[in-house]
């Protein structure tokens, strides 16, 4: 094929140039390329033969030079020349039919193009249904109409490798390079391919040669050559157990013994504990883990009848609970950093389903062994994963948090596992769907009963839930539901109005935090629910812990833009107050929270205005927080100066002040946030306005440019 090829290419060449020539401007040039072309069409354009099977990246609307694939075209006759034949052709007409064929070409390219791609997706919907072999025909089909489509290549090397047709693989992830030599998809599937094979180092150089062409794909090449490192690690093990075996070692050829009497059926159910629990003592190493996975243990377990009851049954009597138990101990045992065993565990004869009933399970020795056998996949990124992709999340976090009322380890050992997975991406994105009508109404029910839970535990609980809302579809149905701010108010009243405070801090403490999160954008559940949230807001600034009052502070300032009849509930009850006292006693996400707080009620209250001008008529409080590093604790404090200034006789109280060069040299500055710029103009603007004296001083700094420029923002 390759001599072709490159024959095929040469003869483009030659087209390709006599066509250069033909519109060349020179005259030497033009008839030096007719005459070239005069010449090859004497010899019957023969030089080129027709090349089958071609999967290249050619550009198969090229000028064919020998469109009747026969004699040369022969011209009409010409009056005068009676009929008489020639194989001359005039240069129009040479150039005619060469442009001619071209565009035939391209018509006929455009229409395989079409089929092909049909072909193709028939094809993909095939391979989505698991039916490799048709999905191998349709993609083959595709390549008799097209034979340089690239995506045919690699989608069929993909049906391939699913067919176990490795080789058949390799040479279409070729022929896909041929196509685009910078394929990554190609590279990817001869990986897999030569992994079938067992040709681990020309598999690990596919997957190097993918960082070659992208080195953004480190992570990606990373997983490959991971499951790689895995396949080639299970292949050692299984030849050691095998030389093992041979060298007649006790442990292995007991256990493979063991595995054999297991096998027989209608024993008494103690002549399965027995033998279950001598595998377990007997794995040790990873060559007795091996042996009992080629010595297919994980089907003796589960083909073996009284055993699977054992795992089944929704009610055990105590034999199926001593021999469930022994099972899940077994399974530890086997699984215990051999990743192959987990894999195939995880993955063989509905075990993932078994566990979660398991894990249901009224009996307190078997849910905790299987919290263990949990807990061991989580010890590789490798296991993790094989829980990801095999377990059903959303119904492994309702059982999950259903152990927070335990007052033992397993509260912990659950709380640990849902803490290990929930950061994942793959975790949140398969609880999105169902999260609000099967995971949050668990949770409600948790916060409406604390006196019930376990109270160092629960917190952590409250954590996992606040990491799954980082998801923004969760977020919004977390934040967008009315009932779960009612038990979160039901939590906080229980939590606040308990004889023993300590024992409640830490959830008082997590539960506000999360709380702050989901109130930082406006939604209809938290205005409704605003005069309540704020009403316990204000009872527990009145607590002495810091880290509560902190948090009240920032929920408090999430809360009131939200509803206007909050602002009034606060001021009444005197937060003004406590927050100029949180601003002097310093603390920087409290002062955060706390101008915040105050620039929302000065701005929606006369009455707040007045008490921030009768509680520091110098401003000494808020002008310290003008030179600030935090832009929004300045922008934010200028904004509530601008609200008080509207009082009578506040910006007069300025005047020997240095209020004006602050406060300009933040409007004029070049800050991160643009609202700080904004309502520094504003406030002195409004001073200027209140007290005229102060353009004297503003006039010196000739900031009166500066102030002009910022007026636009001034209302």
């Amino acid at each position: 094929m390759e001599p072709e090829l490159e024959r095929f290419l040469r003869e483009v060449e030659e087209i390709t140039d006599l066509v250069a020539g033909i519109k060349s401007n020179d005259p030497a040039v033009r008839d030096k390329a007719f005459q070239k072309a005069d010449e090859k069409l004497e010899k019957g354009c023969g030089g080129a033969e027709t090349v089958e099977g071609c999967r290249t990246n050619l550009n198969r609307t090229l000028i064919n030079t020998n469109p009747s694939r026969g004699q040369p075209p022969q011209p009409p006759n010409l009056p005068g020349q009676h009929g008489k034949e020639t194989m001359d052709m005039s240069q129009e007409n040479f150039y005619t039919i060469l442009e001619r064929d071209a565009e035939e070409r391209g018509k006929r390219r455009k229409e395989s193009q079409k089929l092909a791609n049909a072909l193709k997706e028939k094809g993909n919907a095939a391979f989505d249904k698991g039916d490799y072999v048709t999905a191998v025909q349709h993609y083959t089909d595709g390549l008799e109409k097209l034979r340089d489509f690239q995506a045919l290549y690699t989608n069929r090397a993909q049906a391939y490798i699913k067919l176990g047709k490795y080789k058949e693989a390799i040479t279409d992830c070729e022929w896909a390079l041929k196509c685009n030599e910078n394929c990554i998809k190609a590279h990817v599937h001869m990986g897999k391919a030569n992994l079938g094979l067992k040709k681990y180092k020309e598999a690990r150089q596919c997957y190097q040669k993918i960082l070659t062409i992208d080195p953004n794909r480190e992570k990606l090449v990373d997983e490959y050559i991971n499951l790689l490192d895995l396949a080639q690690k299970k292949e050692e093990q299984e030849k050691e157990v095998v030389e093992e075996f041979e060298r007649g070692n006790v442990n292995t050829t007991t256990a493979h013994e063991v595995l054999k009497k297991l096998s027989s059926p209608n024993k008494i159910p103690l002549f399965y504990i027995g033998g279950v629990r001598i595998l377990t003592e007997l794995m040790k190493e990873c060559t007795e883990q091996t042996l009992f996975r080629t010595s297919g243990g994980f089907s003796v377990i589960n083909d073996n009848e009284i055993i699977r009851r054992s795992l089944t049954s929704s009610v055990k009597e105590p034999w199926e609970a001593e021999l469930c138990g022994s099972v899940l101990m077994l399974w530890q045992a086997v699984s215990r950093g051999n990743e192959e065993n987990q894999r195939l565990l995880i993955t063989s004869c509905d075990t993932s389903e078994k566990l979660l009933d398991l894990l249901s399970c009224k009996e307190s020795e078997i849910y905790k062994e299987c919290l263990a056998l949990l807990s061991i996949y989580l010890l590789s990124e490798y296991g993790r994963g094989l829980l990801l992709c095999n377990l059903n999340l959303t119904r492994l976090i309702q059982i999950l948090l259903g152990f927070v009322n335990c007052t033992d380890a397993t509260a912990g050992d659950a709380m640990g596992i849902l803490t290990n997975l929930v950061p994942e991406k793959k975790f949140k994105k398969h609880c999105q769907n169902e999260f609000a009508f099967r995971v949050l109404p668990s949770f409600e029910i948790l916060l409406k009963n604390l006196k019930l839970l376990n109270k160092q535990i629960f917190p952590q609980c409250i954590s996992v839930i606040g990491s799954l809302a980082s998801d923004k579809t969760i977020y919004g149905q977390i934040a967008g539901r009315e009932e779960f701010w009612e038990s979160c108010l039901i939590a906080i009243d229980e939590g606040m109005s308990s004889a023993i405070e300590a024992e409640y801090r830490d959830i008082l403490y997590t539960l506000l935090g999360l709380m702050v999160n989901l109130s930082i954008e406006r939604c209809r559940a938290i205005q409704l629910k605003a005069p309540a949230i704020t009403e316990r807001c204000i009872s527990l600034l009145g607590s002495t812990d810091g880290g509560i009052l902190t948090r009240a502070t920032g929920f408090l300032s999430h809360v009131l833009p939200q509803s206007d009849e909050a602002v009034e509930m606060v001021v009444k009850a005197g937060v003004v107050k406590k927050m100029l006292r949180f601003i002097k006693a310093g603390g920087k996400t409290t002062t955060r929270y706390a101008a915040k707080t105050l620039a929302i009620c000065s701005g929606s209250s006369e009455l707040a205005r007045g008490e921030i001008v009768k509680c520091d008529k110098k401003f000494s409080g808020l002008r310290m927080l003008l030179s600030s590093d935090d832009e929004l604790v300045v922008g934010n404090t200028a904004l509530c100066l601008s609200h008080c200034f509207e009082i009578p006789g506040a910006a007069t109280s300025l005047l020997k002040s240095d209020i004006v060069r602050t406060l300009l040299k933040h409007a004029g500055g070049d800050a991160k946030e643009s609202g700080l710029q904004q309502n520094a103009a504003i406030a002195l603007g409004k001073l200027c306005l209140a007290e005229p004296r102060h353009k004297t001083e503003l006039r010196e700094l000739h900031g009166l440019e500066i102030l002009t420029s910022c007026m636009k923002y001034i209302k």
